[in-house]
């Protein structure tokens, strides 16, 4: 099976001013895209080639892990993103008073793990087998997928993912993003 880059679920336009049609050209269309072209060169002739790309994450290693995983979390980013933005429905909103205090107190947190992560990662909204949120943060091309967590959203923490519309200022992007969280994303995981 030879694995594609996904459409975007919006415009390339459609998030500015908050993410620019640049930013997207060149994080989508040639970062995410680049992912998904080393993977399907990485496994060519091996038996991982049939393989769904959500199986590979969670079996792979090395360059194979770390181009499944990329793909996959880009793909997570891109629907975690909506021009219309949204908000937390009753229960996950609910859920974020009780772990956080308030969504206030929650994106005051998320902001802070995010902008402590040192290089380059993730940041990740998720929920445990219990139903409690967390969040979590990871390195490189590491991501939930292979632990017992279910992710809600995230924000993709790569300078590729903001350089060109905020250089080296990782927090403004980080309040940015609030602009184009896709709450009805998140909603839907969490209800799943």
């Amino acid at each position: 099976m030879k694995h594609q880059l996904p459409q975007l679920p919006f415009d390339p336009a459609a998030l500015e001013p908050h993410m620019s049609r640049e930013t997207l050209e060149f994080h989508y269309g040639k970062h995410h895209s680049a992912y998904v072209d080393n993977l399907n060169e990485l496994i060519k002739g091996t038996p991982q080639e049939h393989l769904e790309l959500e199986h590979i994450v969670r079996t792979a290693d090395g360059p194979v892990f770390n181009n499944a995983a990329q793909a996959w979390n880009h793909t997570f980013f891109w629907h975690s993103l909506s021009p219309d933005g949204g908000k937390p429905n009753k229960l996950l909103s609910e859920a974020i008073d009780a772990r956080f205090g308030s969504f206030d107190l929650f994106k005051n947190k998320f902001a802070t793990e995010a902008n402590e992560l040192f290089g380059s990662g993730w940041i990740w909204l998720v929920r445990n087998g219990g139903g409690l949120l967390s969040i979590e943060t990871s390195s490189n091309a590491d991501t939930p997928l292979t632990g017992e967590n279910r992710p809600l959203l995230t924000c993709d923490l790569w300078e590729h993912a903001y350089y060109i519309d905020y250089r080296n200022a990782r927090p403004d992007f980080l309040k940015a993003y609030w602009n184009i969280a896709n709450w009805e994303f998140a909603n839907r995981n969490f209800e799943a």
